[in-house]
């Protein structure tokens, strides 16, 4: 099953800690107002491509320490991700995965893929509530959810971040 990718950002440092791939999925069904990638609503446009493209070029940087699956909405390429998503897990990359659906509505594929992830930030943007001081997300009613946390607790935990000297750093030590 082929992945509709709109674009592949390497060397990136904003969408989640440490230098990562964040890789921008063509498509997304909830069009927030103020959407900060408004060229990804349709589902057209894009490079269709296999997960061994995918990962062949994700993984062609030997420094980046994790992946950001973004959009557009992954979500809605959920089933086609989780090959992909397995793989990365495999070769010990930190997956985060940006979604407009919350947590709590995830069933099927979709659930399936966040609970390979190790932070999911769930919730669409919400133009009324954006925050240029929030760590890797832009409206206040959007959560990381530390996802390994929440499997074991069986509630929703909150990534912890915290300020330091201007940067936000993880907090937790991730196993």
């Amino acid at each position: 099953m082929n992945l509709r990718v709109a674009k592949i950002v390497h060397d990136s440092v904003t969408d989640g800690p440490g230098l990562r791939a964040a890789v921008f999925f063509q498509g997304c069904p909830h069009r927030c107002a103020g959407c900060h990638n408004p060229e990804l609503l349709t589902t057209e446009g894009g490079t269709e491509m296999t997960t061994e493209e995918l990962l062949a070029e994700i993984t062609e940087n030997p420094l980046h320490t994790g992946v950001t699956f973004t959009g557009g909405e992954p979500m809605e390429q959920a089933e086609a991700l989780l090959p992909a998503a397995k793989r990365l897990k495999e070769s010990g990359y930190d997956l985060w995965i940006y979604t407009g659906c919350l947590w709590e509505e995830l069933d099927g594929a979709k659930r399936e893929l966040a609970e390979m992830a190790d932070v999911v930030k769930d919730g669409p943007y919400i133009a009324e509530q954006k925050s240029l001081m929030l760590p890797w997300r832009g409206s206040a009613n959007q959560r990381l959810i530390d996802v390994n946390k929440s499997l074991a607790a069986g509630e929703i935990m909150l990534y912890a971040v915290e300020k330091k000297e201007n940067e936000y750093v993880q907090n937790t030590k991730r196993g």
